[in-house]
């Protein structure tokens, strides 16, 4: 077989020949493997530039069409969060929100089906973690529902997201073993079994031929998933940064499994994997498929050394990459954010009664209707919700505290409605929202350490170190409004912190209520530590939520200016500057 390189600085369709001398120059100076047996150790590579088009179709070209040249197929979904059923969509089109109705794994069996049969032996299907939770047949049958659902898309390979520890360390092997797809992630490590000794939990790569050339791919879940997840999801785990191993993994790859182009599947957040793109230690890594905060990428973001995409959420959308090869060379490279959309891919029959077999024996629960909201629930925001404000709000109600808080989730689709139309909120729904029961906490902070925690909190969304940015967004508060500036540096961000309607007063006492997070310390409430008469509320977010909407609905939550950004616009949609992506 034919190795070929496509080095920065190619053009479509180049042949690189010459330039492979100097990749292979640099993977000898990378040094030898050492330790890597088969499969668990630590690996470097070169970089390739490609080209992607939406312009242009590979289905027109003429070699293509002569059969002199073959092309194969990725397919890649991610942060599916265990939705399965057909739902309201957030797009951004003329500067302002759009629904459209998206998803469905019905749907999405179609559409993967009907691109995977214009070229059967040569597609590969990849989804990028965080499938198992995020929905109540999720969250009631711990993952192990969506089994058999994932095993009807057919998928080929699949990563452990960050929330797929959620339900444990044991589960997550279980749930993740009963995929028939290869599993890979080559930084999560047993921590628990002294006699294993310090082993990766999956393999690191899966390697497959497809159109006569060899491919490799390497996993990586966020080494930050213990902080930004409850302490004690990760319990038996260690993860690790991908610069212990990537050099290593991709040198094995390139020079003794012979893989023709390498990639990294990851789940890390795009700023994170950009980050991971400028990096010296992933040159020979072709592409990384990222995942993490659902963001579009439509045309596959430059980097130093490789190129990123991430593809969405809620099996929305399905990012489909095709490379080109002539002659044992890879000529051309084509990528495409496509929507699953309803309306052109009619559902596949066999899946929609899998998975309303799925939803059957929950229907009474989830189908259940506990309120009713005029205004439209979505969370695609950095700064500030309507649905996040409606959360907070009902904390607020129930306890009367100074001030209620939540964390800055990503996850959820919309639900889309108007004083005109209220929509139904379902305890499906209420899952999908707060996919995570958790119990209600008080304690007693004062007014210097909420300026403090808001500074640490702003710099997990904003810090100038990418690898350093949480996947989720600006924490969410109810009775506190604060103006800051993202660009500032850390710890000088916050310019004004104002509770109950007065300024802040950082001698004062003020009684906070938040989450519990499992594994935290006793006196730890939302990530703020040290606080004063730490109190479990012996009550859950569900329930207060449902008893919340008793009263109080129908809602109609706004983004209202508790968060104020001096530098940001309101309707900011991503954590990523300094490159040509708009969320949309």
């Amino acid at each position: 077989m034919t190795k070929i390189y496509h080095t920065s600085g190619c053009n479509c369709g180049c042949n690189d020949g010459d330039k492979g001398s100097n990749r292979r120059d640099f993977l000898k100076k990378a040094g030898t493997v050492t330790g890597l047996g088969l499969a668990f150790g630590s690996i470097t590579g070169g970089s390739l530039s490609s080209c992607s088009s939406d312009a242009k179709s590979v289905d027109k070209m003429n070699a293509l069409k002569s059969g002199k040249a073959q092309r194969f197929t990725i397919l890649q979904t991610a942060d599916i969060h265990g939705q399965l059923l057909e739902h309201d969509e957030f797009f951004w089109e003329n500067g302002k929100a759009v629904f459209k109705r998206r998803g469905g794994m019905a749907t999405l069996k179609t559409m993967i089906n009907t691109i995977r049969n214009e070229n059967p032996a040569n597609t590969i299907v990849v989804d990028g973690g965080d499938c198992f939770q995020g929905s109540g047949v999720a969250a009631l049958t711990e993952g192990r529902a969506l089994i058999p659902i994932i095993n009807n898309i057919g998928y080929d390979l699949m990563l452990p997201g960050n929330w797929e520890v959620v339900y444990g360390k044991e589960n997550m092997i279980k749930d993740l073993g009963g995929y028939q797809a290869a599993k890979v992630c080559a930084n999560m490590f047993h921590s628990d079994n002294p006699a294993i000794g310090k082993e990766l939990i999956f393999p690191p790569y899966w390697t497959k031929t497809v159109a006569g050339l060899k491919l490799g791919f390497i996993g990586y879940n966020d080494p930050l998933t213990p902080k930004r997840q409850s302490p004690a999801y990760s319990n038996g785990i260690e993860f690790t940064d991908p610069e212990l191993n990537t050099a290593r993994y991709v040198k094995y790859l390139r020079e003794y499994e012979n893989c023709a182009m390498v990639f990294l599947v990851t789940h890390m957040g795009l700023t994170q994997q950009i980050d991971l793109g400028n990096k010296p230690f992933v040159e020979g890594v072709d592409y990384i498929l990222g995942a993490d905060t659902h963001e579009r990428v439509r045309q596959p973001i430059e980097t130093k050394y490789t190129k990123v995409t991430e593809p969405g959420a809620f099996g929305s959308f399905l990012g489909k990459l095709d490379i080109v090869v002539e002659d044992g060379k890879i000529k051309e490279h084509f990528y495409e954010l496509m929507d699953v959309d309803p309306s052109k891919y009619k559902p596949d029959a066999e899946m929609q009664q899998l998975v309303e077999k799925t939803f059957e024996p929950y229907k009474p629960e989830l189908g259940k209707v506990i309120g009713k909201t005029k205004s439209t629930l979505v969370r695609y925001y950095v700064l500030e919700n309507p649905m996040d404000n409606f959360i907070t709000d009902a904390v607020f109600d129930k306890f009367k505290p100074d001030v209620a808080l939540s964390n800055g989730f990503r996850f959820c689709p919309p639900l889309v409605a108007s004083p005109e139309k209220p929509s139904e909120i379902t305890n499906d729904f209420l899952w999908s929202m707060l996919p995570v029961d958790s119990q209600a906490r008080s304690g007693m902070v004062s007014g210097e350490k909420i300026w403090k925690w808001m500074e640490k909190e702003l710099e997990n969304v904003f810090a100038k170190d990418p690898a350093k940015r949480f996947g989720g967004w600006v924490v969410r508060f109810s009775g506190m409004k604060v103006n800051f500036t993202s660009k500032n540096e850390m710890g000088k961000r916050v310019n004004w912190i104002k509770i109950g309607g007065e300024d802040i007063d950082k001698k004062k006492m003020y009684k906070i209520v938040a989450c519990e997070r499992d594994g935290d310390p006793e006196d730890a409430i939302c990530r703020m530590l040290d606080v004063d008469s730490p109190h479990d509320e012996g009550i859950s977010l569900h329930e207060i939520i449902r008893e919340y909407l008793t009263s109080h609905s129908p809602i109609e939550p706004k983004v209202e200016g508790r968060v104020e950004c001096t530098d940001q616009p309101i309707n900011l949609l991503s954590q990523l500057e300094g490159y040509e992506y708009t969320f949309r």
